[in-house]
């Protein structure tokens, strides 16, 4: 994608945490688009080396992973934004450019995860349920399915079963009756 458009020049491409090292060392690059979960080493291990090193490049994370436990990390690492996949090709365009001038770019859902982490309602483990978390939750309370979850804000089943099977943990529980239950105990909902 980014070969074929104007302003671009995609210097090389690695499978793994190791060979992101390798390729960012020997290729200098602006920008380095870094997945999550790769072989050879998490993309948060490679962002924090990189950032060891005093790498140059700019890393922007693109992953289907939204969670805090995923986002954090990256960003505490060194990474200068957080994207997910399905991101617009263009506001992936926009979002390299503006990694490359050094400023910081987020996904709206990850932005607003963020704030909502900072200001949300704790859990007894101390973790909050993210905002995304928490419309999830509520989209159960209203017996909504996993499919229609997914179709109303716009994501896919698989990340409405990471959602719930964070949330669970989060509250302790282990099903969906459950996860509601508790909701309204802790005045997460309602």
């Amino acid at each position: 994608m980014f070969e074929s458009a104007p302003g671009f020049r995609v210097l090389g491409e690695a499978a793994g945490g190791a060979e992101a090292l390798e390729r960012a060392a020997a290729l200098d690059p602006d920008v380095i688009l870094m997945d999550l979960r790769m072989p050879g080493g998490s993309g948060v291990d490679a962002i924090r080396e990189l950032t060891r090193r005093g790498a140059r490049a700019r890393v922007l994370v693109l992953t289907t992973y939204d969670t805090d436990s995923d986002t954090l990390p990256a960003i505490e690492a060194g990474a200068t934004g957080y994207l997910l996949k399905d991101a617009p090709r263009d506001d992936l365009f926009t979002a390299v450019r503006a990694a490359a001038e050094g400023r910081t770019v987020l996904s709206p859902a990850v932005a607003s995860r963020l704030v909502s982490a900072v200001r949300g309602p704790r859990t007894p483990g101390g973790e909050p349920l993210s905002a995304r978390e928490r419309e999830v939750l509520a989209l159960v309370a209203r017996g909504t399915s996993n499919k229609e979850i997914a179709r109303e804000l716009f994501i896919s089943e698989a990340t409405v079963k990471t959602h719930l099977t964070h949330l669970y943990a989060k509250l302790g529980v282990s099903d969906r009756a459950a996860a509601v239950a508790t909701g309204y105990e802790r005045g997460i909902l309602g």
